[in-house]
């Protein structure tokens, strides 16, 4: 392995150290001096170089990198029509498909803001992310009932326009016309003499932007939603220059990366902020062709392994183990040559069985999406260390810090609070100043809440979580959320909602609920009546109903209990 040189900061004493130089992997320069990007210049350098290459492909048809640019350029001009530019923020709820990748970039070159949508959000909670981040137009998929949500936030809160993707035309001709007779009944109705929607075509049917609104590095990009200590989701600000530089740092971590040659398979929902980098930012920066999936079903994914073969595969645990249940041989993924895995701690035996049938290198990153999201990971030539999140990508700094004094770092081998510093890390949430202040410490580092020791070579293991987050999936899950959909039922005195382990989805939801007297609640009573309150991912997978909840000596609910009782049930009790 190459060692890095030091700066003098670097060599200052044990608060400025950076331990992982002894065994950074060689090639790879820790020092990142790129000056600050913007997400458009991205784009219009991946059309410049790559325009004849296919950009996406999507069921089979597929679009080209000038292709791709010229409906971005009539995107852009289209949203102008409808009033965007800077300071206005558009909402994307939308699958993985063309109609993503072109909306996000056509936002951000109208000098708009995109707020990413989870498509499997009821209507309420669409609303209240609608009008936090003062979103005044949504593009939404024509497929029930993810468009009905939408349409019914127009003429309540913020959104002013909708505008509909017709899935139907992101296809060849002849599979169009097949899904528009056997999927009638998911096609929503487009209401069409309302002004306020308005289809996706004729947003490309616009003349390509002429004079698009300066983008700056540090104008902001992305409000991506997400959970802190209480559970309240917050718009994470994340600006050109904090994606753009993760996207490169990214890069930097694949040195045998191909410009012009790979296939990115884009199976994780791009809405989701470890997808957007390491999928679609990453992906087309390497001018790769982004092989996209709407949704996780083990058919189409298997059969998009044999059509296309892809060579990087970005994924969850779950995904990767998911793959080998269902029956993925070594000649399916014999294409593949490196994955990251990330959202959730990585099984090893799931490690090395996708390793042993795939042929390739499965590494463990780690992220949050204030840090936009990535920044360990385990080398992919280079050493991986069994159980540890790797080591700090270029430009990431990182320290081990008492969680009695967060300006405090602890010697090595020690545990304490993982916190990071780098061009990647957000500028705040959303209009929470007092939120921002909670995680940035006074001398400009992130606190993650996670729990971590790092070794004498700079590899971190985490070890436990500080906030209550449920990562399931690799979804982030906040208790609260669901404990408010509980206390929504009128016989429910109490609930505390936590995370349990789930072999499958690296946690799953456990609910708690204690009735009000004289009440009569069931589990099944109760589970139906939160599927209409929660998105699936929410779901408890376990509810249990009891006479008393613990509580603390002042008369809080109490987790660690219930958490503890979880933990000391062997697996064969659990769900």
């Amino acid at each position: 392995m190459a060692t890095q040189p030091q700066t003098p900061a670097e060599r200052g004493g044990h608060a400025a150290t950076a331990p992982w130089l002894r065994t950074y992997p060689e090639g790879i320069d820790w020092a990142f001096n790129e000056p600050p990007g913007t997400l458009t210049a991205l784009l219009d350098e991946a059309v410049r170089r790559f325009g004849p290459r296919p950009a996406l492909d999507f069921l089979g048809r597929r679009w080209s990198y000038a292709e791709l640019g010229a409906l971005v350029d009539r995107a852009a001009s289209g949203f102008r029509g409808l009033g965007a530019g800077p300071g206005t923020r558009i909402g994307l709820c939308l699958p993985n498909s063309p109609f993503f990748v072109i909306a996000f970039f056509a936002a951000l070159k109208a000098g708009a803001t995109v707020v990413n949508f989870n498509p499997l959000y009821v209507e309420a909670e669409l609303a209240a992310q609608a009008e936090d981040s003062g979103t005044t137009i949504m593009v939404a998929i024509d497929l029930e009932p993810i468009f009905g949500r939408v349409l019914g936030l127009l003429g309540r809160g913020t959104v002013k326009r909708v505008v509909a993707c017709r899935f139907h035309r992101a296809l060849r001709p002849l599979k169009a016309m097949a899904f528009r007779v056997s999927s009638r009944r998911m096609l929503a109705s487009v209401p069409r003499n309302d002004d306020r929607v308005v289809g996706f075509e004729s947003l490309t049917a616009a003349p390509p932007i002429t004079d698009p609104p300066a983008v700056s590095p540090e104008d902001l990009a992305v409000l991506q939603y997400t959970g802190g200590t209480t559970g309240t989701p917050k718009g994470v600000m994340l600006t050109h220059a904090n994606l753009a530089a993760n996207c490169r740092q990214v890069q930097r971590w694949f040195p045998g990366s191909r410009p012009g040659e790979e296939r990115m398979l884009a199976v994780l929902p791009l809405f989701h902020v470890f997808a957007l980098t390491t999928v679609m930012n990453a992906g087309l920066a390497w001018g790769a062709e982004i092989v996209l999936l709407p949704r996780f079903a083990p058919p189409q994914l298997l059969a998009a392994l044999r059509r296309r073969r892809p060579t990087l595969f970005p994924g969850v645990p779950t995904l990767f183990k998911a793959i080998l249940d269902n029956g993925a041989t070594v000649d399916d993924l014999s294409s593949v040559r490196a994955c990251i895995s990330g959202g959730a701690p990585l099984p090893l035996p799931v490690k090395q069985a996708f390793e042993a049938a795939a042929g390739c290198v499965l590494v463990e990153g780690y992220g949050l999406t204030e840090a936009s999201p990535v920044c360990f990971c385990n080398p992919v030539h280079g050493e991986n260390r069994a159980g540890t999140i790797g080591l700090p990508l270029p430009g990431v700094r990182a320290e081990i810090r008492s969680l009695d004094d967060s300006a405090l770092p602890v010697p090595s081998g020690e545990r304490g609070e993982l916190v990071l510093r780098g061009p990647n890390v957000m500028r705040g949430y959303w209009q929470r100043p007092a939120d921002t202040a909670a995680v940035m410490t006074p001398d400009g580092w992130l606190r993650t809440g996670d729990v971590g020791i790092m070794d004498a070579d700079g590899y971190v293991t985490l070890v436990d979580r500080i906030k209550d987050l449920i990562i399931c999936s690799g979804y982030n899950v906040y208790p609260r959320m669901v404990e408010e959909a509980l206390y929504a039922h009128p016989d429910i005195a109490a609930a505390t909602v936590l995370g349990m382990p789930d072999s499958y989805r690296g946690e799953s939801v456990a609910a708690f609920v204690q009735p009000r007297a004289g009440a009569k609640l069931t589990e099944a009573a109760l589970d139906e009546f939160l599927r209409e309150r929660l998105s699936p991912v929410e779901m408890p997978r376990l509810i249990e109903i009891r006479a008393e909840l613990p509580r603390t000596a002042v008369g809080k609910l109490s987790r660690k209990e219930l958490r503890d009782e979880l933990m000391n049930r062997p697996p064969a009790a659990r769900p």
